[in-house]
C-alpha cells in the first residue's frame, strides 16, 4: 500500500510562529515513529514571518533547527531572484512553486499546525477547502467560532453551556467621543464589577489579556486590547480552579481525561504560559467523579455546538466552594508540543502520541469523504 503524503503546513504571520514550529517538529517525528514511518511521508511547507510559503530544502532546515527563517519579504524575493533555490511563494499568488522537489497536488493530506490569527481563524481552512483537499482539524466555521471569543461565547449560549457574565466592546466604543467611552466603562462596572478581565477577541495564547481592579485600569486595558482586535471582551473574575479536556473526533468525538493548570502567578498570562517552570500540570485533576463527568460532557458539547472537528482543547473554570462549572473556552488547533496539554491528556488517556496524529490524519480523510459522498 503507497504511502499518504501528508502536508505539514506550520509557521504563519501571528505571534505563535515559535510555537508552531515547536508543534510541527513533534508531529513530524511522530509521524515517524512506529507503524506510521510506513504509512506516511512528510513533506513540510513552512510560512515564513512575512507570509510568504516555503517548502522543500529551506521548510526541511526550519523544521530540522526549531529555529524561525530569519528572511522578511523583500529579502526572501531579492534572494529568489539571484538564485533558483527552492520555493518562491508570495502569499498565495501561486501554488506551484519552483525549484521544489514536490507539487502541492501530491499532498494527499495537509496537517495544518498553525496557532493564532491567519492559521486557527478560519482562513487557511478557507484556502485547503477551496483546494477541495482533505485537512486535519476544524473547518471555517468551527475554526473562526473556536478564534473569535465573542462569537464563540454566544454559540455556547445557545447551546445552554453556563460561562461567567460577560460585555461584548467593540473598538469603535473605545476610540468613540469623550461622552461615549465613561458610559462604556459605566456600564461594565454596573454589570460586572472588579476585578475582571479584558481581552482581544480574536488573539490566542493569551496575548493583550489584562486583569483590572480599578478604573483607570479597565481604560488603559480596553485602549491597550483595541490596539490588537477591534472586537473586545470584558468578563467577570471568578476565583476557580483551571481545568480543561481533550476532545478527539468528528461527529462523535471521545473524551480525555480532565486535567488541572495550577501556577503562582495573578492569572495564566503570556509570561507564565511560555516560562518553564511558571505553570504547573496535573493529570489527572484531582476533581470529584461528578465534576469530571459533568466537564467532560461539556467538552463534548462545546465541541459539537461550534461544529468542530477532528481536535480541540475544551477550558473550564471550577468554583470548588459553590461546586459549579463554568466553560471558559475551546481551542481547536491547541498546542502541540510533546508537553502541551492537549497530547498529554491524551497519553492519560491511553493514546500515545503517534497514534494520536496517526488518528488525526484519519479523521481529517474521513470527514473528507463524507462532505464528498453525494
Amino acid at each position: 500500500m503507497a504511502k499518504q503524503k501528508v502536508g505539514l503546513l506550520f509557521g504563519g504571520c501571528s505571534g505563535e510562529h515559535e510555537v508552531s514550529i515547536t508543534s510541527a517538529r513533534a508531529i513530524a517525528s511522530a509521524l515517524k515513529e512506529g507503524d506510521n514511518q510506513t504509512k506516511y511521508d512528510i513533506l513540510p511547507v513552512y510560512i515564513d514571518k512575512s507570509g510568504t510559503w516555503q517548502s522543500s530544502n529551506l521548510a526541511q532546515k526550519v523544521l530540522e533547527s526549531g529555529e524561525p527563517l530569519l528572511l522578511e519579504r523583500e529579502q526572501t524575493k531579492t534572494v529568489t531572484q539571484e538564485s533558483n533555490s527552492n520555493l518562491t511563494v508570495t502569499g498565495f499568488s501561486s501554488l506551484t512553486p519552483a525549484g521544489q522537489n514536490f507539487s502541492y497536488s501530491e499532498i494527499d493530506v495537509w496537517f495544518p499546525i498553525l496557532h493564532g490569527p491567519n492559521g486557527e481563524d478560519g482562513t487557511v481552512q478557507g484556502l485547503l477547502s477551496l483546494m477541495n483537499v482533505p485537512f486535519v482539524g476544524s473547518g471555517v466555521l468551527g475554526s473562526a467560532l473556536g478564534m473569535d471569543k465573542i462569537a464563540m461565547k454566544m454559540a455556547f449560549t445557545q447551546a445552554g453551556l453556563p460561562q461567567v457574565k460577560y460585555v461584548a466592546v467593540n473598538r469603535s466604543q473605545v476610540y468613540s467621543s469623550p461622552c461615549v467611552f465613561p458610559k462604556l466603562c459605566d456600564d461594565i462596572e454596573a454589570q460586572l464589577d472588579y476585578p475582571c478581565f479584558v481581552k482581544p477577541a480574536n488573539l490566542g495564547s493569551s496575548v493583550g489579556i489584562a486583569k483590572v481592579r480599578s478604573r483607570a485600569e479597565l481604560e488603559e486595558a480596553l485602549d491597550n486590547a483595541a490596539s490588537y482586535d477591534r472586537r473586545i471582551v470584558v468578563e467577570a473574575g471568578v476565583t476557580a480552579r483551571e481545568v480543561e479536556c481533550a476532545v478527539l473526533g468528528n461527529d462523535n468525538p471521545k473524551v480525555s481525561v480532565v486535567g488541572e493548570i495550577t501556577f503562582d502567578s495573578d492569572f495564566y498570562d503570556y509570561e507564565t504560559k511560555y516560562t518553564d517552570g511558571a505553570a504547573q500540570h496535573h493529570i489527572p485533576a484531582n476533581l470529584p467523579d461528578a465534576v469530571i463527568t459533568q466537564i467532560q460532557e461539556m467538552a463534548i458539547k462545546a465541541f459539537l455546538a461550534v461544529d468542530a472537528a477532528g481536535l480541540a482543547r475544551v477550558d473550564f473554570f471550577y468554583l470548588e466552594d459553590k461546586g459549579e462549572v463554568f466553560i471558559n473556552e475551546i481551542n481547536t488547533l491547541p498546542g502541540f508540543t510533546t508537553t502541551s496539554m492537549y497530547p498529554r491528556l491524551w497519553a492519560h488517556s491511553g493514546v500515545a502520541f503517534p497514534e494520536l496524529v496517526d488518528r488525526l490524519v484519519k479523521l481529517a480523510v474521513e470527514r473528507y469523504r463524507e462532505a464528498n459522498a453525494n
